[in-house]
């Protein structure tokens, strides 16, 4: 009997899903994927984009290409998600499945420190990244001010790569001001959940290109111009660049779907939930590790996940192929500016601490993140 997988979501994790499936599955089973946004941004890319070595066109791409592949894609905003009856409503509709995988990543939530989105600029987003192009382009000196607005976040290396990148955006642009570049990070150490090893190989990068690196700062209130932290602390800034806060979005915490740590609780190796055949993958996700930290919020678990469970749902359905179980390993870029990066790779299931190294940065690994650009890119589009 033909069966429907149902796609919440068409980031990294909800991409590949609907392929690998789509791949995997008859042509008589339905794969349908729903997504608010008209084009996938490539959000890795935003770096490179906000200090000019790309255009927005090279790292963004309709998300129509899914349906010349087999995917039926379904344009709307969520209102409802019912997980018991496997059924989602949309843009005035009730859509059904047989199985359902929650993709819709973490929505982001700048308004909860007030005065931070009217005052800085949103690292994550496009309209940020573009608002902080332009916002270089016509800087000519003074402090800038890269912020962890709470200690939690996806993509845990992005705010020191953009500290970095910035820093060599404008030491190659020569201004006529003095320019200083400084962190002002809500978590105690760089990429906490590497260990302190690698925390400290990425101070070490920040001091040895004279960024000034502040942990434990967590902001309460912005000014013009003006930081508060939490100790009563201020520091000023001619520039703001943030990563705001992050939430599980308000649709699934209705559903019932979310666990005490406010994000969706799934089998570590199944991703499966609470509830059967209803399974959540990425940045929706909160999965406790060993040593007290949860995995890191990145797109390369969530398309580890991804296939996970699509395999998993291709077997039981088909009886094809064989079941899997996610482990943990992963691996990020870390760029550092003048076309060099580092890569850290591990295992972040091992206990009792992830067993994570970094490898250099050289031009080797920069390169190596450009290549998986064009691979993304052109596999999936």
């Amino acid at each position: 009997m033909a069966k429907t997988a149902l796609i919440l979501g068409a980031g990294i994790g909800g991409i590949v899903a609907a392929q690998t499936l789509r791949k995997l599955l008859p042509p008589e089973h339905r794969v349908v994927v729903v997504e608010r946004q008209h084009e996938h941004v490539f959000a890795p890319s935003l770096l490179w984009y906000m200090t000019g070595g790309h255009e927005a066109a090279r790292f963004t791409r309709p998300l129509s290409t899914l349906s010349a592949k087999g995917i039926e894609l379904v344009h709307g905003d969520i209102t409802g998600i019912d997980p018991a009856a496997l059924s989602v409503e949309v843009g005035g509709q009730s859509l059904r499945g047989d199985a359902m995988v929650l993709a819709l990543g973490a929505d982001y939530a700048p308004e909860l420190i007030p005065g931070l989105a009217e005052v800085g600029h949103n690292l994550y987003t496009l309209i940020g990244a573009t608002a902080i192009q332009r916002a270089l382009e016509n800087f000519q000196g003074g402090r800038i001010v890269v912020l962890t607005a709470a200690p939690a976040y996806k993509c845990p290396a992005a705010p020191y790569e953009a500290a970095m990148l910035v820093d060599a955006y404008c030491k190659k642009r020569q201004l006529h001001g003095p320019t200083e570049v400084v962190v002002y990070a809500a978590e105690p150490i760089p990429m906490a959940v590497t260990g302190p090893a690698i925390g400290e190989q990425v101070k070490m990068l920040l001091d040895s290109k004279g960024i000034g690196y502040f942990p434990n700062h967590q902001v309460n209130k912005v000014e013009t111009g003006l930081l508060h932290f939490s100790d009563g602390s201020t520091t000023p800034f001619d520039l703001l660049l943030y990563v705001p806060p992050h939430r599980v979005p308000a649709v699934v915490k209705a559903a019932g779907l979310c666990a005490e740590s406010g994000w969706v609780a799934v089998d570590r190796g199944t991703l499966q939930t609470k509830f059967p055949e209803v399974y959540a993958i990425g940045d929706v996700t909160s999965i406790p590790l060993k040593m007290g930290r949860p995995l890191p919020k990145a797109g390369v678990f969530a398309h580890g996940q991804a296939e996970v469970v699509a395999h998993n749902l291709a077997h039981a359905w088909t009886g094809q192929g064989a079941p899997r179980l996610f482990t943990g390993e992963g691996m990020c870029f870390l760029e550092i500016g003048d076309a060099r990066a580092g890569l850290g790779k591990g295992n972040f299931y091992a206990e009792p601490t992830p067993q994570v190294a970094m490898h250099g940065p050289n031009v080797l690994w920069h390169a190596g993140k450009v290549l998986y650009e064009k691979y993304w890119l052109y596999r999936y589009f």
